[in-house]
């Protein structure tokens, strides 16, 4: 340690600053006025106390060497320290900017100061290190003579095939969308991650020899099992993607769409490419149903457009400002830290459950706000959604949902966006060409080793685990390339971070032994 007193010498936590509301909300760069090393780095990674026993490192999937880097960095030893932080983590500029860094609710220090700034130091160090020129392809020495196809470009498809690819392996990756990354790309706005990040990441894979292959739908452009016998190993990475619905009285009516179908449109143009589903928030009053990190990018993307106003439905109260009772350190907590979206505008609701959908046309039951909304039937509006009839909510010890009485209102609405998460991924036609099973959740079934029930067939991230993390997508990812490594030549010698999720089926050990 550079010094064993600096947690004791500096006891305050120093956060990226981010740029001006009024500035930002007028582009979609990156919310954040600085990137890189900033005079308060080394002090702030001489917090870290380098603990006998590091929970921050088992709070991480990925298994961060944390003490490690973060005494590099306050040393400013550079090269040692991205080293460090690219043994664990295939890409720490994307985990350093979207993660919620469950290391940091790990961290000692947070007993009874804030947390050392984990990700922060983590985005510094691979900020640092791409403008130093660290950054290099690292083809492999030699090659194999298997092939592998990873279907699905999100972060587990990467991780696993970058990993793949470095083991030596010829890697195909299979997009259905028109440009590489999964939600990297399209389902995480620009202004959270620019996508030049991306862009450089994966001109790396290609230097390194991972082949991309946008716009083949695996189902449908190409059988599942055509896929199979072309390649010696299989690995789904398709994420989880059916959106949980929402579906209350008026859901037909128009003007009402999940996230999913709302975020991609203002990247894709950015991108200079047609939007698909081209929603535009510009003047209308919103609601957004979830507060969730998805809803949250909802309203930094209403805002931007321009929305007149915008309200986040959350059924749940709001966390509370510090650790609760029932979640002791070193668990992780969730707890009420404002996003940058939330701190631009809008307005969040919590305790409230939706009811109802209403539109122009339809049978007014109760009063709309004369004020905001018209009443009145207005045939050039007739089928779209006017507003959303909610109600305040608590919960009973059992964790049932009690409606609170006389709280019935209408929230008026010309564009209601479906934010709650997501129930599984799309798997009809993979069950139906491989015979691949499914778990109880709807998930692709899988072994502690990410093998599904048909020979070379593996799964990882979302698509076997459920909706999760990135950062627990970049683990899976690289886990299961670690199994299809073993699958393939009969051992590895590539990192496991962790095994499969407790849902995961058993297979006889027959059944997953290599060809």
């Amino acid at each position: 340690m550079v010094d064993p007193k600096g947690f004791l010498k500096v006891r305050t936590r120093h956060e990226l600053a981010e740029r001006p509301v009024a500035e930002r909300l007028k582009d979609w760069r990156d919310v954040h006025q600085t990137t890189g090393p900033g005079p308060w780095t080394a002090e702030q990674a001489a917090r870290c106390m380098d603990c006998g026993t590091p929970f921050c490192m088992t709070g991480c999937p990925l298994g961060n060497l944390i003490p490690e880097f973060n005494d590099l960095l306050s040393r400013g030893r550079w090269e040692e320290a991205y080293e460090r932080l690219s043994l664990t983590n295939n890409f720490p500029e994307f985990t350093g900017r979207i993660c919620p860094a469950p290391c940091e609710s790990s961290c000692v220090l947070s007993i009874h100061q804030p947390a050392t700034t984990i990700k922060l130091d983590e985005q510094t160090i691979i900020d640092q290190a791409w403008s130093l020129g660290l950054v290099k392809p690292r083809p492999p020495q030699s090659l194999t003579d298997m092939t592998v196809a990873v279907v699905g470009s999100g972060p587990a498809g990467l991780a696993c095939a970058q990993q793949l690819t470095r083991a030596g392996h010829t890697v195909v990756v299979y997009e259905r969308a028109d440009a590489i990354g999964g939600l990297l790309r399209y389902g995480i706005p620009a202004f959270k991650l620019e996508k030049s990040l991306l862009d450089r990441r994966l001109e790396q894979m290609e230097a390194e020899g991972t082949r991309f292959r946008t716009s083949v739908e695996i189902g449908q452009d190409l059988g599942w099992d055509q896929l199979r016998a072309r390649y010696d190993a299989l690995v789904v990475a398709i994420g989880s993607t059916e959106p949980r619905r929402v579906d209350l009285p008026g859901r037909e009516l128009k003007g009402i769409h999940y996230a999913m179908d709302f975020l991609p449109n203002p990247t894709r143009k950015l991108m200079g490419r047609e939007p698909i589903n081209d929603i535009d928030a510009a003047g209308k009053d919103v609601i957004i149903i979830g507060g969730g990190d998805t809803g949250s990018d909802c309203l930094g993307t209403a805002l931007r457009q321009g929305a007149k106003s915008v309200t986040v439905l959350q059924i749940r109260p709001r966390e509370p400002p510090s650790r609760p009772d029932n979640r002791p350190w070193p668990t992780y907590a969730r707890l009420y830290n404002p996003t940058s979206s939330m701190e631009e505008g809008g307005r969040y609701e919590y305790s409230v459950d939706s009811l109802e959908y209403l539109g122009y046309g339809s049978d007014d039951r109760i009063n709309l706000d004369q004020t905001s909304v018209p009443t009145g039937f207005d045939r050039n509006r007739e089928g779209r959604v006017r507003g959303v009839r909610v109600v305040d909510v608590s919960r009973d010890d059992q964790d049932r949902i009690i409606p609170h009485p006389d709280t019935e209102r209408v929230l008026p609405a010309d564009l209601v966006l479906i934010s709650v998460g997501f129930a599984h991924p799309e798997t009809a036609a993979l069950t139906g060409q491989t015979g691949v099973g499914l778990d109880a959740h709807g998930n692709v079934a899988r072994d502690a080793d990410y093998a599904t029930d048909r020979d070379g067939i593996f799964v990882c991230g979302d698509a076997g685990r459920g909706q999760s993390l990135v950062v627990w997508a970049l683990a899976e990812g690289r886990s299961c390339a670690a199994a299809v490594d073993r699958y393939l030549t009969g051992a590895t010698e590539l990192p496991a971070p962790i095994r499969a999720d407790e849902r995961a089926m058993t297979l006889p050990a027959a059944d997953r032994r290599p060809r």
